[in-house]
């Protein structure tokens, strides 16, 4: 990465983290992916249960192959033949993994999703959330998050899934209710209730979409 942009990503994360502790939300900031991963995992006691949304992030910093291979019960969506037991084992898991589509400066989180297991799973059940989020999802207000979402991580999960939507043709939003649409629930998460619950891992890399 950039130094300057690295220099800019450290600077922004403090304030992000500070808008994450006044929402009750906590924040820890990694220089690298390997570094993430040490703070993810030290966030995760062994034994635990953890499963998990769609979540490139943590697969890019190597978490989910680490639970895999620890002592922890990973319930992995994608190897269960009953995938609506998958999703609903999520909101009992001590720990849900998942990351942001968009957060802002002041520590907003914004997701939006179309089967809405996800967005469900981090507003409510889980006993733990962990999100993992790279600097180049930070926007500085709700307003660019929401385009964010709509208009960058979108699109390419839309391109990913190969499905029917116009975003995916167009590369841009088109508020489109497509059968196929992924926008179906947006989740802006602006205060935890409950203290700790939603843990926050800022990564001074460009990760997921």
């Amino acid at each position: 990465m950039n130094e300057n942009i690295a220099k800019r990503n450290r600077l922004l994360a403090q304030k992000v983290l500070r808008g994450l502790a006044s929402r009750n939300m906590q924040g820890v900031y990694a220089e690298t992916r390997e570094e993430a991963l040490g703070k993810a995992l030290e966030m995760i006691p062994p034994g635990s249960s953890v499963t998990m949304g769609g979540c490139a992030s943590a697969h890019e910093i190597g978490l989910v192959a680490a639970l895999k291979a620890g002592d922890y019960r990973f319930i992995d969506r994608d190897a269960m033949e009953d995938k609506r037991a998958a999703m609903l084992a999520a909101y009992d898991a001590d720990v849900f993994l998942a990351s942001a589509n968009a957060m802002t400066e002041d520590g907003v989180v914004v997701n939006v999703d179309g089967n809405s297991n996800r967005v469900s799973a981090i507003a409510q059940g889980p006993r733990r959330v962990i999100l993992v989020v790279g600097m180049n999802k930070i926007c500085p207000d709700l307003d660019s998050a929401l385009k964010r979402a709509r208009n960058v991580a979108a699109p390419i999960n839309a391109q990913r899934f190969g499905l029917s939507t116009p975003c995916a043709k167009t590369g841009a939003c088109a508020d489109c209710k497509s059968p196929d649409t992924i926008c179906c629930q947006f989740l802006a998460t602006r205060y935890s209730r409950h203290p700790g619950r939603i843990r926050v891992v800022l990564v001074n890399d460009a990760l997921g979409f």
